[in-house]
C-alpha cells in the first residue's frame, strides 16, 4: 500500500499539514492550479501576546496566475518575518534550538523569486526537522501543465496518484465538496479522509492554546519533541 498526499503548497503550514505528510509515503505539490489571494499560499499565523499575527510574503498581482507562476515582490520579507518571530518567541522553550536552522532557512528562502520555490523548500526543511521527510514532487514533474489543466479535479488527482504508484489517497475533509470517491475506487485507489480531531495541545507562549498557527510555533516551543504532537493519542 502506497499512500499519496496531493496538496497546494502553503507558506510554513500549520501542523495538520505535516500530520498528513507523516501518514503518507509521497507528497505531490499541486501548484499548477490558480493562485488564490488572501489564502494560506503566501501567509501564515504566529502567536503573539495580543493574538494571532500574519506573516505574509508580498506577491506581484497578475490575474489568473497559477501558484507556481506567482512571483514575490522584491524586498526583505524574510528579515521582517525573522524579526517578528524573534520578538514574539524569544522566551519559547526551544527558541535557540529552532532558530539555529529556521532563520538560515528563511534567509535562503528569501533569495527565491517564486512563491512555490519558497514553500517547497521550507516544507522540506520543516518535514526533516519533524522527522517526517518524504518524497516531494511537483505535479508538473509528473504530467504536462496543459494536460493537468484539461482534467477535472478528481480525474487530475487520480492521474497524479496512479502515476507514482499510489494505491491510497489521503486528503482533508474539505475535499468532500468536490471529490468523487467512486472514481478512485474504479481506478483501484482507496480514499482515506484525514481527521485532525484529537491533535494534542502543547505548551505555547502566552495565555491559552491557539491551534491555527504555523508549525513553527510547535517547533519553537517543543523542539525535538514536536513529532509527538502530530498525531492523536491512542
Amino acid at each position: 500500500m502506497k499512500t499519496v498526499v496531493i496538496v497546494q503548497s502553503n507558506y510554513i503550514p500549520w501542523r495538520g499539514y505535516f500530520a498528513m505528510i507523516a501518514m503518507a509515503d509521497e507528497l505531490i505539490l499541486l501548484d499548477s492550479v490558480q493562485y488564490t489571494k488572501n489564502d494560506w499560499r503566501n501567509r501564515n499565523l504566529i502567536k503573539t501576546p495580543s493574538g494571532p499575527q500574519w506573516l505574509t510574503i508580498p506577491i506581484e498581482r497578475h490575474f489568473g496566475q497559477a501558484i507556481d507562476q506567482a512571483r514575490i515582490v522584491a524586498g526583505d520579507w524574510a528579515e521582517q518575518h525573522i524579526r517578528a518571530i524573534e520578538h514574539n518567541y524569544r522566551r519559547a522553550n526551544a527558541f535557540e534550538e529552532t532558530i539555529a536552522w529556521l532563520f538560515p532557512g528563511l534567509r535562503t528562502a528569501g533569495g527565491f523569486r517564486l512563491l512555490t520555490e519558497v514553500n517547497a523548500y521550507l516544507i522540506a526543511e520543516i518535514s526533516g526537522r519533524l522527522g517526517v521527510a518524504r518524497t516531494i514532487r511537483r505535479c508538473t514533474d509528473i504530467a504536462p501543465r496543459g494536460a493537468l489543466a484539461n482534467m477535472e479535479p478528481t480525474e487530475r488527482l487520480i492521474h497524479l496518484c496512479s502515476s507514482v504508484g499510489g494505491t491510497r489517497y489521503l486528503t482533508g475533509q474539505a475535499a468532500r465538496a468536490y471529490l468523487v470517491p467512486d472514481k478512485f475506487e474504479q481506478a483501484g485507489i482507496e480514499v482515506k479522509w484525514m481527521d485532525y480531531e484529537g491533535l494534542p495541545e502543547y505548551s505555547q507562549c502566552w495565555t491559552g492554546f491557539e491551534p491555527r498557527v504555523s508549525t513553527i510555533d510547535l517547533l519553537l516551543n517543543c523542539g525535538r519533541l514536536s513529532r509527538d504532537f502530530l498525531q492523536a493519542p491512542n
